[in-house]
């Protein structure tokens, strides 16, 4: 196929430019040139807001669109000449926090205090392309770990067991979070244009949560280390010293699995995160824990324990 990526750059559009152009397939990336690009494809060099008639030339098999924005998505459909597959990765933050879980494709999409705009926007984003391409498809991904993800969120696991600190838990740690492996998207973006179901809209991700204890268990199994664990109950911000929220959501990924019935194990797909992390840790952006962890938790800690 000839497949347009936009971004292409930075982990889920690289790694999808990457992984479609290994299977043999003339891929396209389209960004500003700001980054160094993924091998084996074709730069389009060009604002996506700002295209004029850059794309005119060229026809795409497909379309695999990281788009956050409703004038995302209009811009791009205005300047492609045509496109005969269109897949959007929106994300699991269209759905409100307190619609019932877990959330299905039909559930109400809405405001989620913990997303913010980039849900509402993701929200205009879908509606933009299904109105001007009923046959496009839309992927709603929980949290998306493997090689590549400039997150700090496995890698900042991975930091804390290879530097031997102790590991500090949100409350006893049994928050769980649901993650699907971004081969695993791939894979899945495959299987709609193999089987070309009806519905256009899926969720995707494992079936099975982790509790953030198991998560960080996974982690440190990876680097052959056991964690030690600090519980942090009380009034601290989790987001201070922690990479995920204090928000706990699942979604219905039953159609997926009709679909697609297999998903990477997640102790080998934190291996691989950890194999690309170790060489390419420069990629990551970074969050300040351990500078917070270390001026305060502690102190905190004691004070709350001599409150008890």
């Amino acid at each position: 196929m000839k497949i347009l990526v936009t971004g292409g750059t930075v982990f889920v559009s690289r790694y999808m430019a990457e992984y479609y152009s290994g299977k043999g397939h003339e891929v396209y990336v389209l960004n500003r040139n700001t980054r160094p690009q993924p091998p084996n494809t074709t730069l389009i060099q060009a604002d996506r807001h700002d295209l004029e008639n850059i794309l005119r030339p060229y026809s795409f098999d497909l379309v695999i669109d990281t788009a956050y924005t409703a004038r995302d998505v209009n811009t791009l459909l205005d300047a492609l000449s045509s496109v005969s597959d269109y897949i959007l990765i929106s994300s699991s933050a269209v759905y409100p926090e307190t619609a019932p879980q877990p959330f299905a494709e039909e559930s109400h999409t809405g405001p989620n205090r913990y997303w913010g705009k980039y849900g509402t926007d993701k929200i205009e984003a879908e509606t933009a392309l299904l109105k001007r391409v009923p046959g496009a498809y839309v992927l709603r991904p929980p949290y998306l770990y493997g090689p590549m993800n400039n997150v700090y969120r496995e890698a900042f696991v991975f930091d804390c067991a290879s530097l031997g600190r102790k590991f500090y838990l949100p409350g006893d740690g049994s928050q769980r979070l649901q993650f699907f492996h971004i081969r695993d998207l791939c894979r899945f973006a495959e299987v709609l244009l193999l089987k070309r179901p009806g519905r256009h809209i899926f969720n995707v991700g494992n079936r099975d949560a982790v509790s953030v204890r198991e998560w960080a268990e996974l982690c440190y199994r990876v680097l052959g280390k056991e964690p030690e664990f600090v519980n942090v109950r009380g009034d601290v911000e989790q987001r201070n010293y922690f990479c995920f929220y204090d928000y706990e959501y699942m979604l219905d990924v039953t159609e997926q699995y009709v679909l697609m019935d297999s998903v990477t194990d997640p102790e080998e797909g934190l291996r691989e995160a950890w194999e690309w992390y170790r060489k390419k840790g420069d990629k990551v952006n970074r969050k300040q824990y351990f500078e917070y962890i270390d001026r305060n938790l502690p102190e905190i800690l004691e004070d709350n324990k001599c409150q008890s």
